[in-house]
């Protein structure tokens, strides 16, 4: 079974960003937000990656053959109530226990065992010996934790919340819905609840024996050649003189891709920009950013950012 890298963090985090880099490594194959696989694109037949309606694109349809047969043979009903059933954040404290009770147990192995089969398809269509599954949900990465057969390694993405706050504001189209959708939006103090919850149920899966990996976004995007070189090293890949050609400083030159969700970023096909974003503190109203550090202030210190930051400060 090839390794599986968990991208893990809250949204708007750069997972997206971390998970196209290491797509354009050799023998690692990008799978884009696998979680939302199931309703997005077996059900809804929204496009992939690379453009095509997931019913039409070559490679998805190879891997569901190979996994079951075809899609059409997977029970998504069955799938999402599995979901529903174990792969929820107030479930976090139970999945990291040292055991469960067995018919939980069975369900959450169940569960996995959908996203098993995907990777293990995958692995065998590309030849790929490393596997990216951005999907960032931290109760999922503890519900993988369960299964017997994945070589499981995660990389902690952590952006700074007041960053975070700034983007759930924003309104996002969906590109993959032909326009009809946009992504969801939440306010500075609920997307500070939500970092606080995420980035400490990744904290605790390692402290479950997960292989983590933390990796800034603000030090990463200042030097993405070397946080893609430790990445590589965390997921033992070996790479070669030429294999961060695509790669420089200020930007990054990109293939097509066969994610099956994500940040509309997976559509982008070509040279990219590689920049920070610290727009957010000249658009995130000062009270808000207040908010944010209060709520966020025990972890803001433990992952080395400051708790207050004026407007326009250079940190």
């Amino acid at each position: 079974m090839a390794r599986l890298l968990f991208v893990g963090g809250l949204g708007r985090s750069g997972t997206t960003l971390v998970e196209r880099l290491l797509g354009e490594l050799p023998g690692v194959c990008a799978l884009g937000e696998v979680v939302h696989l199931w309703q997005r694109d077996i059900r809804s037949d929204e496009r992939c990656g690379c453009g095509e309606r997931f019913s039409g694109c070559a490679f998805w349809t190879r891997v569901g053959e190979i996994a079951f047969g075809g899609w059409a043979n997977v029970d998504v009903y069955r799938v999402l109530a599995l979901q529903a059933a174990v792969e929820r954040t107030r479930h976090i404290p139970r999945l990291a226990s040292p055991r469960l009770p067995d018919d939980y147990r069975a369900q959450v192995q169940e569960y996995a065992g959908y996203y098993t089969a995907v990777y293990r398809a995958a692995a065998e269509v590309t030849g790929a010996t490393v596997l990216v599954d951005s999907s960032k949900h931290s109760a999922l990465a503890h519900c993988l934790r369960w299964s017997s057969s994945l070589d499981l390694r995660v990389a902690h993405v952590v952006r700074d919340p007041r960053g975070v706050a700034h983007s759930w504001t924003k309104v996002v189209q969906r590109p993959e819905s032909d326009g009809e959708s946009e992504m969801t939006r939440y306010s500075p103090g609920r997307s500070a609840m939500l970092w606080n919850a995420h980035n400490a149920a990744f904290g605790l899966l390692a402290r479950r024996g997960v292989p983590l990996l933390r990796v800034r976004y603000e030090q990463f995007v200042a030097d993405p050649r070397a946080g893609l070189t430790e990445l590589a090293d965390f997921t033992g890949l070996r790479l070669g003189e030429s294999d961060l050609d695509f790669l420089t400083e200020s930007h990054a030159d990109l293939g097509v891709g066969h994610s099956a969700a994500g940040n509309p970023m997976r559509f982008r096909v070509g040279r990219i920009p590689l920049r920070r974003d610290d727009g957010w503190m000249r658009g995130l109203p000062a009270t808000d950013r207040r908010l944010v550090g209060a709520v966020c202030a025990p972890l803001l210190r433990a992952y080395g950012y400051p708790v207050m930051v004026s407007r326009g400060s250079t940190r």
